[in-house]
């Protein structure tokens, strides 16, 4: 029999996270040395176990909150201890709190019982460092043993250290020990903590306040309103910085495996978090054009201009083959999306100092649309992992099996992925536009690239007319699959009017949005699965990212079922929504089935929150041309949203039932249009 170890699995545990420290337990508070459990900072697990018993007995747990970032608490129940009755008398509370590179907890016995009590109270610890690709592989590593100095509990490896102190009770090998003795009413409160050192990290905590506002919202629909309040909680703990640019505030993709800098992911959850402010968006750009590529190097995918995809302090390898170098750029549509973040954050009021500081590297990712994306010449942006260890499939959905004909066959690379060249599209009209307001030539260049882009993209992707295809194939062929990719392609200028009516109708079959949001792949293709990864999983961010297209299109009954679909879910998953979950049937269960091994929280996930909330209220501001454009396009009833952000000014929007939409605060100079 062969040893094949499986990834394990996240969906029944309890993540409390502020970046770049989280920490991975059991709904019973219990970090177990098992699976993913325990304490990370930055890429490694600096803690593999922290079990609490009383009197060598676990409590029973009975509840459990994250009420705030990098807060959780565990109730649970000592019932061996105390009255023999049937209510409990011995209650155990445990509070977490992690902050950057630290963990404390507070142990709390209340005693409502008759007599007084003694019981012996301890935390057993472990330590194995584990890298997180290894533990992502379904492995781990063999436990180290500590140091006691001074009353402190240490572990090493390398340049990094922990260190466990604890108050009270004794300091053993094993963990912090307590005797404690409890009369009637009386409650103790036992508290320990843990702080890491790990000078080799490459990410860090910020050291300023959130770079967003955080609006008040009101709405008919109570669901939005808890959503985007455990949403809003989850970003701020996601706040990441490169080690040595304490200055570039970025969002970390998602806990546990991706806590670090994604191209793809950063960029997108700023995109979405616009109406907030564009500070953040500012952070994300400058740390990506400082990582931007300026030589070819097939082994990390490195080329002039290119934005990367992924930043660790040391490759990541995982038993399946895959080695990715510790800067990697193996991503087809960061490149393009940057370009649009650029542009979107300048409409909404960046400085034009901080634009025009970022217009080099502007021009440098527009030559990279025209030149190394298009390895082969034929006019569309396509990608192939020369190196043969990197990622096979590098667009949003880069699993291996992601891009398959409608018969369940794969495509073989170079690829062409539809949602890029709607990227494309997009970023070349927006990087003409940047270019012609900071009086830099080569506006008319990216116009005419635009242009001749939709042509050739109306003549070689559609299926029999009815819908793009998702990809062409390193022979040219549609790749006939029906996906998801096709609603990004909304909104980018790529399609006529009547053929964005033509995506909005085709998504709107049951096959692909009957389940709790849109699914990835159509319930009709021979490919799908309502547990793959990227074959009829249903992902937050992709179906986020489709409604604000619906909306702005003005398909708003679409687009209020496909955000329908994910307040449903997001009751599923306490209001924080996952990475993905399973694409079943919405009658199956009259729940959202969890994708097991999905991150949470996640960036864009938790960001897509504000995305259905902005495709409500349907502010556009192009500060620049001195207007708002007010277009409510999702219908969920009344909404109020209080605290937005254009060019730095707070703005207030009401939306009524009747979808009539009220502004107030924009700065002067501002004229409103489309109400």
């Amino acid at each position: 029999m062969h040893d094949h170890r499986l990834q394990p699995l996240l969906h029944d545990l309890v993540s409390t996270v502020l970046a770049p420290t989280s920490a991975l337990s059991g709904a019973d508070g219990q970090i177990r040395p098992a699976g993913v459990q325990g304490l990370f900072h930055a890429d490694a697990r600096v803690l593999s176990q922290a079990t609490l018993e009383i009197d060598g007995r676990e409590p029973e747990p009975i509840g459990h909150a994250v009420p705030a970032a990098g807060l959780a608490r565990f109730v649970s129940l000592a019932r061996w201890l105390g009255d023999r009755e049937a209510d409990p008398t011995v209650r155990v509370e445990r509070v977490r709190r992690v902050s950057p590179g630290a963990m404390a907890e507070e142990i709390t016995i209340a005693s409502t019982a008759s007599a007084p009590f003694t019981c012996t109270v301890t935390v057993a610890l472990a330590s194995d460092f584990a890298p997180i690709e290894v533990v992502k592989s379904g492995g781990g590593a063999v436990p180290l043993k500590p140091e006691t100095t001074g009353g402190e509990l240490r572990w090493r490896s390398g340049d990094a250290r922990v260190t466990v102190t604890s108050s009270g009770g004794e300091r053993t090998e094993a963990g912090p020990r307590w005797a404690v003795t409890l009369a009637p009413g009386e409650r103790r409160t036992l508290r320990w903590n843990v702080a890491v050192t790990d000078p080799r990290a490459v990410v860090a905590a910020p050291a300023g306040p959130r770079e967003w506002s955080r609006p008040e919202i009101e709405a008919d629909d109570a669901r939005l309103v808890r959503l985007a309040r455990q949403s809003l909680d989850d970003l701020e703990s996601l706040r990441l910085t490169v080690t040595g640019a304490p200055g570039e505030t970025f969002l970390g993709a998602g806990v546990p495996w991706f806590l670090t800098l994604f191209g793809r992911d950063s960029i997108w959850a700023a995109r979405m978090m616009l109406p907030l402010g564009t500070t953040l968006a500012a952070g994300t750009l400058r740390v990506l054009a400082r990582l931007q590529g300026t030589k070819t190097d097939a082994a990390t995918g490195e080329a002039p201009g290119k934005i990367m995809h992924e930043l660790r302090r040391r490759a990541f390898v995982l038993d399946s083959g895959l080695r990715l170098p510790p800067t990697y750029y193996g991503t087809i549509d960061a490149t393009p999306l940057w370009i649009a973040l650029l542009h979107d954050a300048w409409r909404w009021g960046l400085p034009e100092a901080e634009v025009a500081e970022l217009l080099p590297a502007l021009e440098a990712a527009l030559g990279w649309l025209a030149d190394d994306g298009d390895a082969d010449g034929d006019g569309f942006l396509e990608y192939l992992d020369s190196g043969g260890r990197g990622l096979a499939n590098q667009g949003w959905k880069d699993s291996g099996d992601a891009v398959r004909f409608r018969d369940g066959a794969r495509a073989e690379p170079p690829i062409a992925l539809a949602e890029v060249q709607g990227y494309a599209h997009e970023a070349a009209l927006a990087g003409a536009a940047l270019l012609e307001a900071f009086g830099r030539p080569g506006a008319e260049r990216w116009r005419d690239y635009a242009g001749r882009l939709a042509e050739r993209f109306r003549e070689r992707f559609w299926v029999d007319g009815r819908y793009p295809a998702l990809a062409l194939d390193r022979d040219k062929r549609p790749v006939d699959a029906l996906t998801s990719n096709i609603g990004h392609l909304l909104g980018t200028g790529i399609l006529t009017p009547g053929e964005e009516l033509r995506i909005a109708r085709t998504l709107a079959d049951p096959a692909m949005s009957g389940g709790f949001g849109l699914r990835t792949m159509s319930a009709a293709d021979a490919g799908f699965s309502p547990l793959s990864y990227h074959c009829g999983s249903i992902w937050t961010h992709d179906t986020a990212i489709v409604i604000a297209g619906l909306a702005r299109g003005g398909h708003g009954a679409l687009a209020a079922h496909l955000a329908e679909g994910l307040l449903a879910a997001a009751e599923t998953f306490g209001y924080r929504l996952p990475e993905l979950h399973a694409g079943d049937e919405r009658s199956l269960m009259g729940r959202a089935v969890p994708y097991p091994a999905a991150c949470r929280p996640q960036a864009w996930s938790a960001a897509s929150s504000l995305a259905i909330v902005h495709a409500a209220v349907g502010l556009y501001p192009d500060v620049p041309g001195g207007r708002v454009l007010v277009r409510p396009g999702a219908p969920l009833g009344a909404l109020a949203v209080r605290g937005l952000r254009v060019a730095g000014a707070p703005v207030d929007v009401t939306v009524d039932r009747s979808g009539t939409a009220q502004v107030t605060g924009l700065p002067p100079g501002l004229r409103v249009e489309g109400l």
